[in-house]
């Protein structure tokens, strides 16, 4: 047995306890840690101690006393570094500079006018160049880049499938990786979107009690993020969420994917594009202005959207039974105008015990989700989370 292996495992494991107490329920004083961590009081007065010269944990005034001495408050510093989220979709390149609790500092979108790989790499590092300029100072500087991508994407970060970019086991993990010099996170956009509504857009308290939750990205695909137990569901190989493939039409039109009648196809921006109507717009920003207008065929289409949201999003109650269901995207923005349908036809066909309890939301973060799931991606590494397999 490696005693002084197991020793530093499990002093990174409460290091990263008490700093995960301190991020997600600060202010606290040394005390109050060693009660809720269970860590003896001399443990977690070390621990702190290193995290405050990390940088990551700073003291702040005195807390109320239950007798004796005001214990001094203990704060996470979340201006200690900065991480990027990167959005990659089919039209654009979506980029934020954020601070370790998700804060963005500055935002920026690249139009992408093809998809060829390096392409989109060069576009990539131009919007994380154009970030790192603007970074402010800080201890630890970038730590990491997270990217959601809409596609498959293996455990090395390699794009194994993405039929909306037409691509096909592209290494962007390991290219971006070599390029920038700075520690890269790639998941599947819906993913890390998932992760962006539970740890940004709902507060500890919230966070606490959801349990199963999927998140639906309705854009120009449509991806669900799985949350079960708590944890990230992400299949046996890990491609698990590829719901804007499942058919729903078994004649239907012909999808990227090479299928036929795929829910994305009627439930996603593509809908745009294949209506018989004529419409202003071919992309939800740009469509919305007309809605808020009442412009006819643009109210028709959003509501026919909402409807085939409406059977997609039934058949993953029926299957999967989650607590919570949130729709994200840039769909989510068009709410005012899809939610009545989409709702209808749920609270219709939805087997009634799955609904009863069932909690529908439109996302909080809008169209950042992906882009700031992303930014917790690359910023979870560095806080000194291990995973432990049993």
């Amino acid at each position: 047995m490696n005693v002084t292996g197991d020793q530093a495992l499990v002093k990174k494991l409460n290091k990263s306890i008490v700093l995960e107490r301190i991020r997600l329920h600060a202010p606290l004083s040394r005390a109050q840690l060693s009660s809720q961590t269970g860590l003896n009081k001399a443990t977690v007065s070390n621990l702190v101690a290193e995290l405050i010269t990390d940088g990551l944990v700073y003291e702040t005034g005195l807390g109320e006393s239950s007798g004796g001495r005001k214990p001094l408050m203990l704060l996470f510093n979340s201006r200690a570094g900065f991480v990027l989220g990167i959005e990659v979709s089919v039209q654009y390149i979506k980029g934020a500079l954020t601070d370790l609790a998700g804060t963005i500092e500055t935002e920026l979108t690249f139009s992408l006018t093809q998809h060829d790989p390096a392409f989109v790499m060069e576009q990539i590092r131009k919007l994380v160049q154009e970030l790192i300029q603007v970074t402010p100072p800080s201890p630890h500087g970038i730590v990491g880049i997270g990217l959601g991508v809409p596609g498959m994407v293996d455990e090395t970060g390699t794009v194994l499938f993405a039929p909306n970019l037409g691509w096909e086991e592209v290494p962007l993990r390991q290219q971006l990786e070599a390029e920038l010099g700075l520690p890269v996170v790639v998941d599947n956009e819906a993913n890390v979107g998932a992760q962006g509504e539970l740890y940004y857009g709902m507060d500890g308290d919230h966070r606490q009690l959801v349990r199963d939750l999927v998140y639906i990205s309705a854009g120009s695909g449509i991806g669900a993020g799985i949350i079960i137990d708590g944890k990230p569901y992400q299949g046996a190989w890990g491609y698990a969420g590829e719901t804007g493939h499942m058919t729903i039409d078994w004649n239907g039109r012909l999808c990227s994917c090479g299928s036929r009648g795929c829910w994305e196809l009627y439930a996603s921006e593509k809908a745009y594009v294949a209506s018989t109507l004529k419409l202003p717009a071919h992309n939800t920003a740009e469509l919305l202005p007309f809605a808020q207008q009442g412009e006819a065929s643009t109210l028709s289409v959003l509501s026919d959207i909402g409807r085939y949201l409406g059977v997609g999003i039934t058949n993953i109650v029926n299957s999967l039974n989650p607590g919570m269901l949130i729709i994200g995207g840039p769909l989510a923005e068009a709410r005012p105008w899809l939610e009545q349908s989409m709702r209808e036809v749920i609270d219709e066909r939805a087997l009634p015990y799955h609904r009863r309890q069932l909690q529908i939301r439109f996302s909080t973060l809008g169209s950042r989700s992906t882009m700031l799931g992303a930014a917790y991606a690359a910023t979870a590494p560095f806080l000194g989370r291990v995973r432990v397999s049993l």
